[in-house]
């Protein structure tokens, strides 16, 4: 999060503009067909993945378009606009995005912001009544992800968490293994997700805590959502610890945490999340078996294997274009929505019993 981006987003939350809703969990959204060819998105947040990866994905999308744009940092507006060809009237800053209520251009906001922004972004969001697309995790605890879901509810607007692996076409191949069991009754699960490196300067947002730095929230909900999603199992305990190699660099955040999720019939996934060691894995061991994503959670190359020669080789589309296609046809009324609020709020809810447990050494039950 740049200077200026933190700047304008405190001003917001003072002035009383980030609005936040504590009403009960609400029942699944009936949304009207949409009467278009095309949702037309507005990206809220032009940092890295914007820009190098949802903007040039819209661009192959067939029921999508990029067609807005909101921003903390202003100086980034004339060279959106020259590369995407989007008008005046379809850019916004933060102070600005309540306007968009009135542009037709304009059906989702697509929210790309620091974890520790999401919720109130996405309220924002919704009380203009465009769509939410949010990207993982969905915030920083369930009270915030409960804000967005209300707000969604109470606007009538899709919400959809960006989980780009529930898109993944092997991913979705493994994931139907659970309910016909070609390799027997599963054993145990391994996954993990991290990436090498050293840290970043303090004042990047993903080394501060309340931005919702580190490694479980960045990493590990690949790895907890990946085994919910291709086991079809919900864990009824967790544990875990942090592990420590940069102690002067890591100073608010995890940089590895290493966890366990225990499930009801007694098997467990061992689980990693880091972002100083470099792993990208899930395997699900079964008696007569064996099958694994390598990588898992990649932009590219996912692939998986299976223990009697089983190969799916990696998709060549980007992962974001199938995301927002599937998304959009949820809107426009002709294809499912993959991803449910509930099951990210899920996640949310088994990040924040890790971190519990890293910091009692107790093994944490989770309510079903």
């Amino acid at each position: 999060m740049s200077t200026l981006h933190r700047r304008q987003f405190v001003k917001l939350a003072s002035s009383g503009l980030l609005i936040a809703s504590a009403v009960p969990v609400s029942s699944a959204l009936a949304l009207p067909r949409l009467s278009k060819d095309k949702v037309g998105v507005a990206l809220l947040g032009l940092g890295n993945y914007s820009t190098r990866l949802l903007a040039p994905a819209l661009q192959a999308t067939r029921h999508c378009e990029l067609r807005g744009i909101i921003t903390g940092s202003p100086e980034k507006i004339p060279e959106w606009q020259s590369k995407y060809g989007i008008p005046d009237k379809n850019t916004y800053t933060y102070g600005t995005m309540n306007d968009i209520a009135n542009n037709d251009d304009i059906d989702v906001i697509y929210v790309v912001t620091p974890t520790g922004t999401h919720k109130d972004f996405s309220v924002m969001a919704a009380n203009t009544g465009k769509h939410v697309w949010c990207e993982k995790p969905f915030a920083m605890d369930e009270a915030e992800c409960q804000a967005v879901i209300d707000a969604c509810s109470r606007n009538k607007v899709m919400l959809s968490i960006g989980y780009r692996m529930q898109h993944e076409p092997n991913t979705r191949h493994f994931a139907e293994y659970h309910l016909r069991q070609p390799f027997g009754a599963f054993t145990g699960f391994e996954s993990y997700a991290g990436y090498a490196g050293s840290g970043r300067e303090a004042s990047n947002w993903r080394m501060q805590k309340a931005m919702g730095g580190g490694a479980l929230y960045d990493m590990g909900v690949y790895a907890i959502n990946g085994t919910r999603f291709i086991s079809g199992k919900e864990p009824v305990a967790v544990s875990g610890y942090h592990e420590k190699s940069h102690p002067d660099i890591f100073k608010e955040v995890d940089e590895t945490t290493i966890f366990t999720m225990e499930f009801a019939d007694g098997t467990r996934a061992d689980c990693g999340a880091s972002v100083v060691r470099g792993f990208n894995y899930f395997k699900a061991n079964c008696k007569e078996g064996w099958y694994q994503l390598k990588p898992m959670q990649s932009y590219s190359g996912v692939t998986g294997t299976a223990s009697n020669g089983e190969t799916l080789p990696a998709i060549s589309a980007m992962q974001q274009t199938l995301q927002m296609d599937n998304d959009a046809k949820a809107i426009l009324g002709t294809g499912p929505a993959l991803v449910t609020a509930g099951d990210a709020l899920r996640d949310v809810k088994i990040i924040n019993a890790i971190f519990k447990s890293a910091k009692t050494g107790e093994r944490i039950l989770l309510d079903q």
